[in-house]
């Protein structure tokens, strides 16, 4: 018998189970369900690994500010036979902008953003023109750029730094998929596998990604968490800016550079409701042409000659209830845990996530930031808490 059963490695699971396993207080077994060890078809592989406080929910900036405060003392907590991680952060920020129309709630956003520790620059069309020369600004009434705290790093390398360090500290890691979850008298007792072992469970913890609502279905809860495909292109340019930071476009495109080249994304659209086949990795290159390429190349004229390297196809663990995670235990259900729903936000907020489902597995409650009003309850009342700056 396992004390926790998590279901998924990759980060949001190896997260969670290194937290568990480096909390003094937590003296039992964990055992991470993983069907794909090689981790290359993982929501988390096929991410752009954004750290970012730009957000529009308290605990979404706080997760946010957790995150880059992590990851800068990672290398030392994650360490493993003398051999520090590393993730190649690049701080060079978000840049978020905003029409007339979205002008007042953006400075909303950054005077609630640095109200609780980020460091957001308001600017003004002018001073955005000033700042970022190579952008074109006339739809737009201005942007907000990180000054500090925010950019991104290597996501397959955190990932691989928390499960190395969660297997050093006694977790268990078994290749095979979960195919059921045995309920019995409200709780969870634990989980069958694809070879047919049963493992049984004081706790369970759903930290599937994309395949989040699937495992749900298994012990009877609907919870609104499917995948939904989204495509990453890279291109290179010439004469493109150079210390650029990534840009959240009006549009919803996000553009940023990679190495010697740059990269685009359009996030899934909300009106298209339609989830994705979840083995469907095929690269869409027709979309970059006819969709993104306009939009990028309106946006920084530089990219207007550019040529596409290479694209490929991810997958969102997209909550269509509200775009924000669902952390926590199930009301009905208390010993099933939910790390789930981060709507491609996954990488930045692991460590805050996995840290949070280790406080309520060890402690019973949440000890260090609060984030109750990301439980299931506000599914179940039909209450959403909505994130707008979904990228």
């Amino acid at each position: 018998m396992a004390d926790v059963v998590v279901i998924g490695g990759a980060v949001m699971g190896s997260a969670v189970a290194y937290f568990l396993t480096a909390d003094p207080a937590f003296q039992g077994e964990v055992v991470v369900v993983e069907p794909d060890p090689s981790y290359a078809n993982t929501a988390t592989a096929r991410s752009w690994g954004g750290l970012r406080q730009q957000f529009s929910t308290p605990e979404n900036i706080l997760i946010g500010r957790f995150g880059v405060d992590f990851v800068r003392a990672a290398p030392d907590l994650l360490e493993v036979d003398g051999d520090k991680p590393a993730f190649s952060f690049r701080e060079q920020g978000y840049l978020v902008l905003a029409t007339d129309g979205g002008w007042e709630q953006l400075g909303a956003n950054v005077e609630l953003q640095n109200s609780l520790g980020a460091d957001i620059e308001l600017l003004p069309r002018a001073q955005l023109r000033d700042r970022f020369s190579w952008l074109s600004v006339d739809d737009l009434a201005g942007g907000a750029f990180g000054r500090r705290h925010e950019g991104w790093i290597d996501p397959y390398s955190l990932l691989q730094a928390f499960r190395r360090k969660a297997r050093a500290q006694g977790a268990h890691y078994v290749h095979d998929r979960v195919v059921g979850i045995d309920v019995v008298d409200g709780k969870a007792t634990g989980v069958r596998l694809g070879s047919g072992e049963p493992i049984a469970a004081a706790h369970v913890v759903n930290a599937a990604g994309p395949a989040a609502g699937r495992i749900a279905a298994l012990a009877g809860i609907k919870l609104p968490v499917s995948p939904r495909k989204r495509m990453s292109y890279a291109f290179d340019c010439r004469e493109g800016p150079r210390h650029m930071p990534l840009v959240f476009d009006i549009s919803g495109t996000g553009m940023r550079p990679e190495g010697n080249q740059y990269m685009a994304i359009l996030g899934p659209d909300e009106a298209d409701d339609v989830d994705a086949d979840p083995d469907d990795f095929e690269p869409e290159d027709a979309r970059f042409a006819e969709v993104i390429w306009p939009i990028i190349a309106a946006r920084v004229p530089a990219f207007e000659a550019i040529k596409l390297a290479r694209s490929w196809a991810g997958h969102y663990d997209y909550n269509h209830f509200d775009h924000n995670a669902v952390i926590g235990p199930h009301p009905e259900l208390g010993n099933f845990h939910f790390c789930n729903g981060f709507s491609g936000h996954g990488i930045q907020q692991s460590p805050a996530a996995g840290r949070a489902v280790a406080e309520l597995i060890v402690n019973g409650s949440f000890q260090t930031l609060d984030l109750t009003r990301f439980g299931y309850a506000r599914i179940a009342n039909n209450a959403p808490l909505r994130e707008q700056n979904v990228v």
